[in-house]
């Protein structure tokens, strides 16, 4: 088993645990109770807050804050610069502050320069295209992006975006391009695709 790797420059607070073969990179500040699996990727400038639980093979990049109530499955991609908030009514002087918690579900991505508004998940698969906001759920295997965040299509474990929708009683059947992998979309889910603005 390999060990983990720490930057000199990073700050680990006390009670972190780190997984075999995670690195943390320079000028990282990882604080109390955070939980992070194996071979993840904490890059330059990452922020991880109080008790957020990250899965294993997880990639936080360059300038990602991921804040207290964040839980983070395994295999998640979180691009650099992507924010993610923690409280619907933030001010300076609250004495109430109340964490409102954020899922993202396992093998999803989120791009470049995001902000995840607290309370939503991001399902199994989902991918977030580069400078969304993301202010409510997105269904596994959804491409989603703009400001408002809004599902623009699917995609395959892949990342490939399906294409040759079947229409079927409860689902549609769509194929990826590239793996020829066959997926079942809810219909429910499959409804919410919208047009480009």
């Amino acid at each position: 088993m390999s060990k983990v790797y720490v930057d000199p420059t990073a700050i680990i607070d006390d009670g972190v645990s780190l997984g075999d073969a995670t690195k943390v990179w320079h000028f990282v500040h990882i604080m109390s109770g955070a939980e992070i699996g194996k071979n993840c990727v904490v890059a330059d400038y990452v922020y991880v807050g109080r008790a957020v639980k990250i899965g294993d093979n997880v990639k936080l990049e360059n300038r990602a804050t991921v804040f207290e109530g964040v839980t983070i499955e395994n295999n998640v991609f979180v691009g650099p610069h992507v924010s993610f908030t923690n409280d619907f009514y933030p001010r300076s002087f609250n004495k109430e502050w109340k964490t409102v918690p954020t899922h993202v579900k396992q093998g999803s991505s989120i791009g470049a320069a995001s902000v995840i508004v607290c309370g939503v998940t991001i399902g199994e698969y989902a991918m977030i295209g580069a400078g969304s906001v993301v202010t409510c759920n997105i269904p596994p295997h959804a491409l989603a992006y703009g400001n408002p965040a809004k599902v623009r299509g699917f995609v395959c474990k892949c990342g490939r975006k399906l294409e040759s929708p079947e229409k079927r009683e409860n689902h549609v059947l769509m194929t990826c391009p590239s793996c020829k992998e066959k997926l079942k979309i809810p219909t429910e889910d499959y409804e919410q695709i919208v047009k480009e603005d």
